[in-house]
């Protein structure tokens, strides 16, 4: 018989201390009891009629602390920040690209001594002036040899000299230019940065050093002359060198002369010479290469024979084979009031005229 703290059945064979010694390791602490799933009824509870003996008890939703869920969210709303700024704000190599400079330009009338000679042959004209020597059309302006500098590769200088050279050929020797109104084939070929200043120009033309017509192409006033001659003398020459390691800058300096008559006059009409020097100023960073688009930063015209007294902001008002310069100068300016540069004007030198 077992004693008094025995089972009725006595021990189990094989284990000293039966089934109690098999749950001696477990400790039933506070978190157990609290997680355990069965809940025993107290006994007022159990003294209600069908009753079970426990309940099931709810889960215990584990969530996040609430510093977890703190942090949490002050990473999400970093992360958009983040976001939301790099959206807003245009990246380091953006802010950094440099747009393009406003065209500085001037605009030389030149106005003869005497009467201005003509000739009923173009070519005599030429033959006995100083453009005897000059060649038709592109041709005057020969590419120089060039080669890759620190930070541009030879296809990229060859690039920015044939786009300054395209430049040149559309606005002073494309007949539709010259005589005819159009403008579009010389907008295509700038930075879209330019291209209000560039409207503006031709809008509201105005002898202030930035919207010249006349800074940005060569054009004459159609009612008073046109072409006697489509084959345009030209001489010119193209530099390049590389202002910084995002730039390269073209410099050129064409001079053209133009054949002209009276507009609607017959073909043996009088024939005169128009002589334009230009000085422009080009710049390219990687975009306008990639694009064979120009920044056109400055821009010095001499042309002539003209009237100091005619405006040549808009177009040219040519002086034709017979006729002299109109008396006076410049229209007056006015040092104390705000705006761009005095007008000026210069005498073409008789040696610049063919000797008929």
């Amino acid at each position: 018989m077992g004693g008094p703290a025995d089972p009725p059945e006595g021990t189990p064979e094989g284990a000293p201390g039966g089934a109690e010694d098999e749950y001696r390791s477990v400790v039933f602490d506070e978190s157990f009891v609290r997680a355990a799933r069965l809940q025993e009824y107290s006994a007022r509870e159990r003294m209600t009629d069908h009753t079970p003996a426990v309940r099931r008890r709810p889960h215990l939703h584990r969530g996040l602390s609430r510093q977890a869920l703190a942090l949490v969210l002050l990473i999400a709303l970093a992360f958009a920040t983040a976001v939301y700024m790099s959206v807003r704000s245009p990246s380091r190599s953006t802010q950094l690209q440099p747009s393009a400079v406003p065209l500085r330009m001037t605009v030389v009338p030149l106005a003869p001594q005497g009467k201005v000679p003509g000739s009923a042959d173009p070519e005599y004209l030429y033959t006995h002036s100083p453009a005897a020597q000059f060649v038709v059309g592109a041709e005057g302006i020969p590419l120089p040899a060039h080669r890759r500098t620190a930070h541009f590769s030879d296809g990229q200088v060859a690039t920015a000299l044939l786009t300054a050279r395209d430049y040149i050929v559309a606005s002073s020797l494309d007949p539709a230019v010259l005589t005819g109104g159009e403008i579009n084939t010389v907008r295509a070929l700038l930075a879209p940065d330019q291209l209000n200043q560039f409207d503006q120009s031709f809008d509201h033309p105005a002898a202030d050093g930035q919207h010249a017509a006349t800074g940005w192409l060569v054009r004459f006033d159609p009612a008073r002359a046109e072409l006697a001659d489509p084959a345009i003398r030209v001489q010119g020459s193209l530099q390049v060198v590389e202002a910084d390691s995002a730039t390269l800058e073209v410099t050129a300096d064409p001079t053209l002369v133009y054949a002209l008559k009276p507009a609607g006059s017959a073909a043996k009409a009088p024939v005169s010479l128009f002589t334009v020097r230009r000085e422009l100023q080009f710049r390219f960073d990687r975009d306008d290469l990639r694009l064979r688009q120009v920044q056109l930063v400055a821009s010095s015209v001499q042309a002539g024979p003209l009237s100091c007294t005619d405006d040549s902001a808009g177009r040219f008002h040519p002086l034709l084979a017979g006729q002299t310069a109109k008396p006076g100068g410049p229209s007056g300016t006015d040092p104390y009031a705000p705006g761009g540069p005095t007008p000026v004007c210069g005498t073409l030198a008789p040696a610049a005229q063919p000797k008929v």
